[in-house]
């Protein structure tokens, strides 16, 4: 066998051949914001397990969501059927976001290859169906199906599979690009690029974007949104009006698999009409909409009130940079960029190397190049943050 094969589990962004001497951690439970490896030891989850905890692992109210609805309806189709829980999902998605219509996908990458396929069907309901292009910003990342790399710009994502993609036009390099007629849709990434290494976008950046007439606007929250950067959604904070909303991640609570597409009236409305006519999304996911997953995200939908999340963030937020000052002052940090909690550090040193010896310091983080991540549940406390950045200090004074 091959050096570093283990137990037949290919690990995605994972390099296989190194695997089993890198000593890499093997989870076995977590609690609250702490994971516990097969060694025993106890780290904080600096990432949220990459950005999809929010409340804290194993959280009692959806862990006994999801016991509930496993006993009552563990799954059934949504073509041509609903359930109670999808049902009350879309609801509350909708009321939160201001949109109309909520479609269920699996993950991320899903929700963003039926946002792009909505955006072709409206427009060939509309009378355009020129309209076959998509326009991204720089160094975007929207997954890593074929569509969604067609719509990213990060080559180490992307670079080896172009046979699969189509081509987009970057919205910072192509002069007027929101006035052609063969644009369907922009699809962009609110505040943060999280992929990107927690690039911050600056505000003026948008503001074409709030101009009308326009192609679709398509927003990806997936890694932003339910709180990542104080608001619930990100866009909310740029004073922009999507057509389409794709939401993942976190929209469970960080528990089970499950996106969604939310879209507005108009865009709906497209795809009504006769049975015979064929104007339905002709698009689907297994187990879009399971009832599980949507108990999930239902329970943590209703722990952002009861326990005062989004002002819990506000009042940490409110601290962080006096608690990330000690990096910024690091001589082997080159820059801390943050947007509510999501934050990027970039240092001189190898990355991967520190953050081994971070997680030796009980702290579990994954650099995307040089640049370390800290992107907590939103339930840390400021004492777990001091602690992070404690660490973080000494790994790099020991690098």
């Amino acid at each position: 066998m091959p050096v570093g094969y283990r137990a037949r589990h290919w690990l995605p962004f994972t390099q296989m051949s190194g695997f089993a001497a890198a000593g890499a951690p093997t989870f076995v439970r977590a609690s609250g914001t702490t994971l516990y490896d097969a060694a025993g030891a106890a780290v904080f989850d600096a990432i949220s397990s990459v950005w999809t905890t929010i409340h804290g692992h194993g959280h009692p109210r959806i862990v006994e969501a999801i016991s509930r609805q496993a006993a009552t309806l563990d799954h059934a189709t949504s073509l041509g059927a609903t359930n109670p829980l999808a049902d009350e999902l879309a609801e509350r998605l909708c009321a939160a976001t201001a949109l109309d219509a909520a479609f269920f996908a699996g993950d991320g990458a899903s929700a963003i290859e039926a946002a792009l396929k909505m955006a072709l069907g409206y427009w060939q309901a509309c009378g355009e169906p020129q309209r076959v292009r998509f326009v991204r910003l720089r160094d975007a990342y929207h997954g890593d199906t074929a569509g969604a790399m067609g719509v990213s710009d990060i080559a180490v994502f992307r670079s080896r599979y172009a046979p699969l993609i189509v081509e987009s036009l970057c919205y910072e390099d192509v002069a007027g690009v929101l006035e052609r007629d063969d644009v369907a849709a922009i699809v962009f990434e609110p505040r943060v690029q999280a992929a990107a290494g927690m690039r911050l976008v600056a505000p003026e950046r948008y503001a074409e974007l709030r101009a009308t007439p326009r192609p679709l606007l398509i927003a990806d929250e997936i890694a932003t949104g339910f709180g990542r950067t104080g608001p619930m959604f990100a866009y909310q904070q740029l004073g922009l009006a999507p057509d389409l909303v794709c939401l993942g991640k976190g929209i469970s609570g960080g528990t089970l698999a499950l996106s969604a597409v939310l879209a507005t009236q108009r865009v709906y409305e497209a795809f009504l009409g006769a049975p015979e006519a064929n104007r339905q999304f002709f698009h689907g996911h297994s187990y879009a909409g399971n009832p599980i997953a949507c108990a999930a995200a239902l329970a943590s939908l209703d722990l952002f009130a009861a326990e005062r999340t989004l002002e819990h963030v506000a009042e940490l937020d409110a601290e962080m940079d006096a608690l990330l000052a000690p990096l910024r002052a690091h001589e082997r940090v080159t820059e801390v960029r943050r947007a509510g909690l999501m934050a990027g550090i970039d240092v001189t040193v190898p990355a991967w190397p520190v953050a081994g010896e971070l997680y030796a310091r009980g702290h579990f983080t994954r650099p995307i190049g040089r640049t370390l991540q800290l992107v907590p549940p939103l339930c840390s406390t400021r004492d777990e943050i001091a602690a992070f950045v404690a660490a973080l200090t000494g790994a790099l004074d020991a690098a």
